[in-house]
């Protein structure tokens, strides 16, 4: 019995949609944001594939450093803080969540949104989030799954030399 499960076992805890499995192999996607320089990076196939501006906290300590898992997505999400269904032209949310699990929250606290303040991109104003536009958040949420790693940081350090340092381009 044990002989059976050994191999399902071990094909679970290293599977990208397992929350506390390794950092990213190479060819896993794989996100980072670069606090220092408000961009995001999305690794796939083993490089970098795309750059976008992003806004993140007023201050450092809000947007919480670290790496992290993808948990939850949602499109037209509800902004509970104000009760602003989504879809809404009020909602600072926009079109969609990439939600991760940072302090040990469930991906409800910390994500990747969009924003209705369009202007806001490349800034320090968010209370805790990554937002970028909505146009960006909606062409990187369907190629993001759940169990993505991100890596939130802040550095002098490119896009390929942290994808190397976390497994997730091979050189």
């Amino acid at each position: 019995m044990i002989k059976i499960l050994s191999p399902i076992l071990f094909a679970f805890f290293i599977s990208p949609l397992w929350p506390l499995g390794p950092n990213p192999l190479p060819g896993d996607p794989f996100v980072i944001v670069n606090k220092t320089t408000n961009e995001l990076a999305l690794i796939d196939d083993n490089r970098v594939q795309t750059v976008v501006s992003v806004g993140t906290g007023k201050t450092k300590d809000l947007t919480p450093e670290g790496l992290f898992t993808i948990t939850i997505k949602a499109e037209d999400p509800y902004y509970r803080r104000k009760d602003i269904p989504g879809g809404d032209p009020e909602n600072p949310l926009g079109s969609r969540w990439i939600g991760f699990d940072a302090q040990g929250t469930d991906g409800r606290i910390y994500g990747i949104h969009g924003t209705n303040q369009p202007a806001s991109i490349g800034r320090y104003v968010s209370l805790g989030c990554i937002r970028t536009q909505n146009e960006v958040i909606s062409s990187l949420y369907p190629i993001i799954p759940l169990g993505t790693k991100i890596l939130v940081t802040s550095t002098n350090k490119t896009f390929e030399q942290l994808g190397v340092e976390n497994g997730a381009i091979d050189k």
